[in-house]
């Protein structure tokens, strides 16, 4: 079976026969991980690229605090990060959320990769996209109310699924806890389930054993002012 990055990456281009059997066989160095389990810690010296085969991570860093402050959520089909081989040390944590699994890829397979201009591309748009992403978090952070936030990285995850073909119509499993969504939005738990209980009760979507159902999908994203045009996904 197809894995995701291939079904991602074909979402912005046609790839050759040779390229797709690269991609494909990207998938040798496959590791299992627990929910709440770290796939790499921050400090330690990466030496593969990690590759998001199923289940979800995220990146995130702990507070001398304590608290915990979750900077993206990674899917199916995402790279943890393609650069990563090139830091000294990780600044910062991927955790495994839910089961899941993950290809481990060296250096050289990587650098065989961009060699391919094809791939390359691709996967240069992979990280832009990362950045675009990044860029929309800090606008739910520094300008959207509490509302606006949640509602909008509903509408964000929804579509990035869809994109590789983990979402059936208008429902997707979520498989975060409101403390993830506190950790990811900074918003207590108590106020994401107040945003949550409003959602439902305006007829916009539910949340109930780890599912979203989206009820009104243009409600949602009028609500949240969602444009997906930063995702560049095709139409």
């Amino acid at each position: 079976m197809t894995h995701p990055l291939v079904r991602k990456l074909q979402s912005v281009g046609d790839l050759a026969k040779a390229d797709l059997d690269l991609l494909e066989a990207l998938v040798s160095d496959i590791r299992d991980f627990g929910a709440r389990r770290d796939i790499i810690r921050e400090g330690e010296k990466p030496d593969h690229v990690h590759l998001m085969l199923e289940g979800w991570s995220c990146r995130y860093q702990v507070l001398p605090d304590g608290s915990k402050q979750i900077t993206a959520f990674l899917l199916p089909g995402d790279f943890c990060d393609v650069h990563v081989t090139m830091l000294g040390e990780m600044d910062h944590s991927i955790g495994a959320l839910n089961a899941a699994r993950v290809a481990f890829i060296s250096r050289d397979v990587m650098r065989e990769l961009i060699e391919r201009p094809a791939i390359a591309r691709a996967l240069w748009w992979a990280s832009l996209v990362d950045e675009a992403v990044l860029r929309a978090w800090i606008v739910n952070f520094g300008r959207r109310d509490s509302f606006e936030r949640v509602a909008h990285l509903i509408c964000e995850l929804y579509a990035r699924l869809q994109n590789v073909g983990l979402a059936a119509e208008n429902e997707f499993d979520l498989p975060l806890t409101q403390e993830d969504l506190s950790d990811a939005l900074g918003l207590t738990p108590v106020h994401i389930s107040r945003v949550l209980k409003r959602l439902r009760q305006e007829e916009m979507m539910t949340f109930k054993r780890q599912q979203i159902s989206i009820l009104d999908i243009r409600k949602l994203q009028a609500a949240a002012g969602f444009d997906p045009s930063y995702l560049h996904l095709a139409d």
